[in-house]
């Protein structure tokens, strides 16, 4: 791999990472073991058969907890703590033949979107939950899930049109992640003050009735 294929790699996998782990794990994975591309050494381990079934039996778990609105945004939740380390990681792996700075900075940039991605699908899923109908939710679901598969194998396949696409994408994100933020936090206040003005007061706490004081002169 040349120093643009490697770039457009270790980016694509990053950013992938923050949307869909298992799947850009599984389809690196894929694509490797089947001849499509040569790995880079520090990417040879997604070949494994352990790691793909793995990623295929996790693959299918968030393709069902993911399209379930309120499980899917504390499945974002919780992988938090996952896609972003994950991400990272899979970055620096890709340029590891580059040298331990080349791999450094990976890990910094690589995590950085990561971040991004996973923030922008998060942050969209919560404003998508607000509807009650069900089509929005597996819609965005189901099109996170191709642009994974898409991402990636243009990444590998036409790194310059990868890396120009995910420049248009990284300005998206910049423009939506504020927007995003504004509109959870006036989600969350109209949910707290919806509770707030349907409390009930427990009968204990209400005053009792006043009685008016039977009139003297009678």
């Amino acid at each position: 791999m040349g120093v643009v294929e490697i770039i457009a790699l270790s980016m694509g996998v990053a950013w992938a990472s923050g949307i869909n782990l298992y799947a850009a794990i599984f389809v690196l994975g894929w694509l490797g073991s089947s001849g499509s591309i040569a790995l880079p050494d520090g990417l040879q381990i997604c070949t494994d058969p352990l790691v793909m079934t793995a990623a295929a039996v996790m693959y299918c778990v968030e393709f069902f907890a993911d399209k379930i609105p309120g499980v899917d945004t504390l499945w974002d939740t919780l992988h938090t703590f996952i896609r972003i380390p994950a991400g990272a990681l899979l970055a620096a792996g890709a340029v590891g033949d580059l040298g331990q700075g080349a791999e450094l900075a990976a890990l910094l940039i690589g995590g950085t979107l990561s971040s991004a991605s996973h923030a922008t699908k998060a942050g969209s899923r919560v404003l998508i939950n607000a509807s009650p109908e069900p089509v929005t939710n597996w819609t965005a679901s189901i099109t996170e899930d191709v642009a994974v598969v898409v991402g990636l194998w243009t990444a590998l396949h036409y790194p310059v049109l990868f890396l120009l696409a995910l420049v248009v994408m990284v300005a998206a994100m910049v423009w939506l992640l504020p927007k995003l933020w504004r509109g959870i936090k006036l989600l969350f206040a109209k949910v707290v003050a919806l509770f707030k003005g349907g409390a009930v007061v427990p009968a204990a706490e209400k005053s009792p009735p006043q009685l008016t004081p039977p009139d003297s002169d009678k």
